[in-house]
């Protein structure tokens, strides 16, 4: 069960509001928690962060690293009538969009609230209430009667929209409701790891991140894994959980509450054989319960790390979520605390020895 400072980050960084390209309350969440445990935090110049802590061996670089943005919405325009017009941020499915509240975040700090729309049903034809609405179509309604009325409350274009709504524990089940969960616990993962081995000790160079613009090309992760150049990355991210109603069989290869992904493929990367194999003994030798899984239509930042310079073995671990890339987001509590265990121990392994064997050809 989750005591009440690890619960507390986890609210603090699914309520922040950090689009691709804005992500500054995330970052300066995490600095505030990495300080106490890092020697130096560090920035890529696309605001990428990196909290380092060298262990009693200072051996090899460990790069593990989550994204702080989510996916959201920039403002594009204002209607003559005060709407807004707007732009998606990472990938959005239509069907989950309408009648969802929004947060719009000025560049004076203004929080102003208000509500995606469309056409009313009443006025579509048959033909056209039977298909998915037009994201192009869509507005965000805040309540304003005019363009000006718009301008004088702050709002202007490229300002960052984000989904609103209030994390919750579910009728006090370990089903965590929140926003942001992609990827707000990949970066909660990379912090509770960066404590654990600062108090308990770790044999390497353990560099603890997070990406910016993970959700718009994987961008953040190129340019922060060149700058740690690693020996060893590791992308801690999200993965779709298969144990809904209508899943098939096939689908249904993650169950919440059975332990952390291993991704064995996606569209971006295949994992380091060797380190695949290191990270799932680890598991078994443990009792940590894992799930292996694919992600054939998507990718996470190991797509961007394993490229970097002359290449870096790379792998993603990933915490299996319901409702990815919408408002309503739903993770496991396990999970998340089996991945920060795994995660540990599999870099506390990782010294010099080990990651010469995983190298060498």
């Amino acid at each position: 069960m989750l005591d009440k400072k690890e619960e507390q980050l986890l609210i603090d960084l699914t309520s922040a509001r950090g689009v691709p390209g804005n992500e500054e309350e995330v970052r300066e969440i995490f600095k505030a928690y990495a300080k106490p445990f890092a020697e130096d935090i560090f920035f890529d110049g696309l605001g990428s962060v990196v909290a380092k802590h060298v262990g009693t061996g200072g051996g090899p670089k460990i790069f593990i690293s989550g994204h702080m943005d989510e996916v959201g919405f920039m403002v594009t325009g204002i209607t003559e009538k005060g709407f807004i017009e707007f732009q998606t941020l990472g990938g959005w499915w239509s069907q989950v969009m309408l009648a969802q509240q929004v947060e719009i975040k000025t560049q004076e700090g203004k929080l102003i609230h208000g509500v995606t729309g469309c056409k009313p049903p009443h006025v579509l034809s048959p033909e056209a209430r039977n298909k998915p609405y037009d994201i192009k179509d869509m507005f965000i309604d805040i309540g304003a009667s005019s363009e000006a009325e718009a301008k004088s409350w702050g709002v202007r274009p490229g300002d960052m929209v984000t989904p609103y709504i209030q994390y919750k524990r579910l009728n006090d089940s370990k089903f965590l409701l929140a926003k942001a969960w992609d990827n707000r616990v990949g970066t909660a993962v990379s912090l509770r790891v960066l404590e654990n081995l600062a108090q308990e000790g770790h044999p390497n160079c353990l560099f603890a991140g997070s990406d910016v613009m993970e959700e718009v090309g994987l961008r953040g992760a190129r340019t922060s894994t060149h700058l740690v150049n690693p020996d060893i990355a590791i992308a801690l991210d999200t993965g779709t959980a298969g144990d809904t109603p209508g899943m098939t069989k096939k689908e249904a290869d993650s169950v919440l509450g059975k332990g952390p992904q291993v991704l064995i493929f996606d569209a971006s990367m295949v994992p380091h054989k060797k380190l695949l194999n290191f990270v799932t003994k680890v598991a078994e030798d443990l009792e940590i319960p894992f799930q292996y899984t694919v992600i054939a239509g998507g990718g996470t930042d190991a797509g961007q790390m394993h490229l970097t310079r002359n290449g870096v073995p790379s792998i993603a671990i990933t915490v299996p979520v319901r409702y990815l890339h919408s408002h309503t987001s739903v993770i496991h509590e396990d999970d998340y605390l089996n991945t920060v265990k795994l995660v540990t121990e599999v870099v506390r392994r990782l010294d010099d020895e080990t990651v010469a064997a995983l190298r060498s050809y």
